[in-house]
This record gives C-alpha cells, sequence and structure tokens, in this order.
C-alpha cells in the first residue's frame, strides 16, 4: 500500500509583549480561555497542570489528545512565551494551530515579539 508523506503537524512558538499586566498574572483566567479555545476547535484535554509563583507569573501545561498547549509568563517584562503544537494522523491540523495562537493574541492584546514555525 502506498501512503502519502506524513507530516506529523505545525508546531507555534511565539513570544508575546503583553501592556496588561493582570492577564500575565490570572492563571484561572487562562484556564478558562483555553478551554473555550479547546471547544471552539474541537480539541481534547488530557489534563493540565497549573504552577503559579510567588510573583504571580505562571506556568501551565495543558496535554492534549493532538499534543499540547503550554505557556509562561514574566509580567516583569510584560511577555509571556506560548507553545502550541497539534498533530493529528487523520488530518493537516496546521490551521488550527495559526488559529489558536490568534486567539490567545486576541485574548492578551499582545503583539508578537518572536514568532517559530516548525513543521514536524
Amino acid at each position: 500500500m502506498d501512503l502519502p508523506p506524513y507530516s506529523p503537524g505545525l508546531h507555534k512558538l511565539v513570544t508575546l509583549h503583553v501592556d496588561k499586566i493582570s492577564k500575565l498574572t490570572d492563571s484561572e483566567g487562562f484556564v478558562a480561555v483555553t478551554n473555550l479555545i479547546l471547544e471552539k476547535y474541537g480539541l481534547e484535554k488530557v489534563g493540565v497542570v497549573v504552577h503559579d509563583f510567588e510573583n504571580n507569573s505562571f506556568t501551565i501545561s495543558f496535554c492534549l489528545k493532538e499534543s499540547h498547549i503550554c505557556i509562561h509568563t514574566w509580567p516583569e517584562y510584560n511577555q509571556l512565551t506560548l507553545d502550541v503544537y497539534l498533530c493529528n494522523y487523520l488530518q493537516d491540523n496546521s490551521h488550527k494551530v495559526r488559529s489558536v495562537v490568534a486567539d490567545y493574541i486576541t485574548y492578551f492584546e499582545a503583539k508578537i515579539s518572536k514568532d517559530f514555525e516548525i513543521n514536524r
């Protein structure tokens, strides 16, 4: 059987500048918006780990059936790093990855500082 070439998915890594510090210290808000995003794009959560630091910054990792979404915030520098990777052997999820990242940029009212895409 001849199979088409396989590419597991798109991995997008961004660093964002955020003026609203409150968004960079609101881990509950990020979890809530992520749950909405997962529902919007039909993504399945396997688990989530949240860690709030002493300065109210946070690190959150959503493990998904399709892979993961991870964030690390630095309110003292008005920035965050976001890692979104969606893979699927049945379909190309590249458009979902870009849309998910765009939704986070809107949520944080952010400006892109760095933007990397890796086709895996």
